[in-house]
């Protein structure tokens, strides 16, 4: 299976909430959940009760969608998490986390995350001095993300030095506005996800 090519609009509305696939257009009167906000097909004048099996699939679709992952690469994340002490679904939210394209996303070089896998694939980003252009890179406490010089030169790059002066980052990072380089400066907590779904549910739909 490849990647999901539709709109990302119908995945918010399939999801019942705004899932920020979009960037800034969720913030709009376009957003298609405050436009449409029943999920996409065809209605039933009576709403069906859905299963527990069905809210755990629910919750994994919406982990899944939030950041951008396949779902073989979403059980890796998961098998990875199992291994590590602690909570299972705190590991998985803090690994899903420091995924390249998602910091990439949170310190505002992006308006999304499916903008900032672009920027990570097409090579624009530089990780520790070197260029990357794998979305799925893990981070580690005390790496810098920053910009390769030829891209400093493009148009994009010039409209964000002037929009990110705006912008806040979370406190596991930190970013120099002037130079736009990032660094981490600890590892994410499940908290600092902000996520939209459970990670207790998802490790119960795994657990049958």
């Amino acid at each position: 299976m490849g990647r999901y090519i539709g709109s990302v609009c119908r995945l918010c509305r399939r999801s019942g909430e705004k899932l920020m696939l979009k960037g800034s257009r969720c913030f709009t009167p376009r957003c298609a959940i405050d436009r449409r906000g029943k999920p996409p097909g065809q209605q039933f004048a009576r709403r069906r009760r859905v299963s527990d099996r069905g809210l755990q699939l629910r919750e994994k679709q919406k982990a899944r969608y939030s950041y951008g992952v396949l779902e073989r690469q979403f059980r890796r994340f998961f098998d990875q998490a199992e291994r590590h002490s602690g909570i299972t679904g705190d590991n998985l939210l803090v690994l899903l986390e420091r995924r390249l394209d998602n910091v990439v996303y949170r310190l505002g070089f992006a308006d999304s995350r499916i903008q900032a896998r672009q920027l990570v694939q097409h090579g624009h980003i530089m990780l520790n001095g070197r260029k990357t252009n794998i979305p799925s890179c893990l981070v580690k406490e005390g790496d810098t993300i920053g910009w390769r010089e030829g891209s400093t030169k493009t148009e994009y790059y010039k409209q964000l030095a002037k929009s990110i002066q705006a912008k806040s980052v979370l406190n596991w990072l930190s970013l120099d506005k002037e130079n736009l380089v990032g660094q981490v400066l600890s590892l994410p907590t499940p908290e600092d996800a902000e996520a939209k779904f459970e990670g207790t549910t998802i490790v119960e739909y795994y657990s049958r």
